[in-house]
């Protein structure tokens, strides 16, 4: 079953108390830099831990067709024979990236600055998402995309032959354009600066520092953050242990958040700061999680969850400035909000209508076809929670070949009142290929068919 073949209707219905252990994939993340980096690093990276989801599998043919060797040794382990900075040789095919924005954006940056040609595709989902936010900084350095209307894929870089530094200030908040304007600049002369007035996640900042980079994180009271990237370095192969996604724990967490007797476990959860804004939305509601044994793994601080019922979680204002430490959660956080009491509003979130599907319009339709009352806007996602086991459930909810819109109404369905089904389940596997043999360890009554 693959993000590219026939649909798979799935359903879920209100389960007993979920117990139990759930150890969710490797951060997703951290899986498409670990093989970026260690591709571009002179010797053999080690990675343990890697996600071995379609997105993450998709990179690692492409660092393949750039002349990488990538080798899978056993369940997460992984080594990398990198070709070292500006070696990447021109692929002799189209590379498909799948459903993954963020891998088609981060190996378009990598090979930018390099002067070869590669052409880029990706699934229905991918081809329609914008890709001018990327290439239009790449353009700075001297590349030229060549897409269709709109910026969209297919589309072909010519990477360029004398490449320049650039300074650029982000205007949106995106992580994969950080990054991708970063590993364009590893293969330019001088000093590339990024300068980003919200934070964004950081792992390529942390991973380019492991891996030998020359690169400088400074605050300025006005622009925010200022990114400095040295160029040309070496980069040093680096043993990699990715720590476990945040983004997928959010699924195995809330559904315990919801369903009544639930008390799980869900170790070594990635917690940087970047990351976290579901977690410390959920504590403000009034969640039962605690957050056992803080460490540090793979440059990254994780911790292990215990996340218990609870029945008495309260509507909140989101705070807008965090969306970007939370993008990806609005999804599953709204359907919490179903069974807080009172209203949750989440502002600040037009970059979800941008997403693998527009995040927003498929919560919202699926949502009130659930029973549940919603209000929104551009950029305002208003769910009226219904309190403990109010939600009615009912409906059949359309994904839009979305893997966290179909994890989330199936997670509504386990406390909902009649069950959720959801139109196409196949998704899922891009990013937590897992879920249902996780859910279903724990108790969650879900179903395909």
């Amino acid at each position: 079953m693959s993000g590219h073949g026939d649909a798979q209707p799935m359903k879920s219905r209100k389960s007993g108390p979920l117990k139990g252990v759930a150890s969710v994939p490797g951060d997703k993340s951290i899986s498409h830099r670990s093989l970026i980096f260690g591709a571009m690093a002179v010797g053999e990276t080690k990675i343990s831990g890697l996600l071995e989801g379609q997105d993450v599998l998709d990179t690692a043919s492409a660092m393949r067709a750039f002349g990488a060797t990538v080798t899978r040794h056993g369940e997460g382990a992984w080594t990398v024979n990198g070709v070292g900075v500006g070696g990447f040789r021109e692929p002799s095919d189209v590379i498909d990236c799948g459903n993954s924005g963020t891998g088609v954006r981060l190996i378009m940056g990598t090979m930018a600055t390099t002067p070869i040609t590669a052409t880029f595709t990706g699934d229905a989902s991918l081809r329609k998402r914008p890709m001018g936010r990327v290439t239009d900084p790449l353009a700075l350095f001297g590349a030229r995309a060549y897409g269709r209307q709109g910026g969209r894929l297919p589309m072909t870089i010519v990477g360029a032959t004398n490449p320049v530094p650039v300074r650029y200030a982000l205007p949106v908040a995106s992580a994969q354009v950080k990054s991708a304007v970063l590993l364009a600049g590893l293969n330019a002369p001088g000093e590339t600066v990024v300068i980003e007035k919200e934070p964004t996640r950081d792992h390529s900042e942390r991973m380019l520092l492991g891996f030998g980079a020359k690169l400088s994180v400074e605050r300025d009271g006005n622009q925010g953050h200022v990114i400095t990237l040295t160029g040309q370095p070496e980069l040093r192969p680096q043993t990699v242990a990715v720590p476990r996604d945040p983004s997928s724990a959010a699924f195995p967490v809330c559904a315990a958040l919801i369903v009544e007797g639930s008390d799980i476990l869900v170790p070594g959860v990635s917690q940087n700061l970047t990351r976290n804004g579901l977690y410390l939305t959920l504590v403000e509601m009034g969640a039962e999680i605690e957050f056992q044994n803080p460490r540090e793994e793979g440059g990254e601080p994780v911790a292990d969850l215990r996340v218990r019922f609870s029945g008495d979680m309260k509507g909140i204002e989101v705070p807008p400035e965090r969306a970007p430490s939370m993008i990806d959660e609005y999804p599953i956080l709204s359907v919490v909000a179903s069974f807080a009491t009172g209203k949750t509003v989440m502002r600040g979130v037009k970059e979800l209508r941008v997403k693998e599907s527009d995040r927003i319009d498929a919560m919202a339709r699926g949502l009130e076809a659930c029973g549940v009352r919603i209000e929104e806007d551009e950029d305002t996602l208003i769910v009226h929670g219904m309190g403990p086991g109010g939600v009615p459930g009912g409906a059949t909810c359309a994904t839009h070949i979305d893997h966290r819109i179909a994890m989330s109404f199936l997670v509504l369905g386990l406390a909902s009142k009649a069950s959720v089904g959801v139109d196409d389940g196949s998704p899922i596997q891009t990013s937590f290929p897992i879920f249902e043999g996780l859910m279903r360890g724990l108790g969650a009554e879900i179903e395909r068919g």
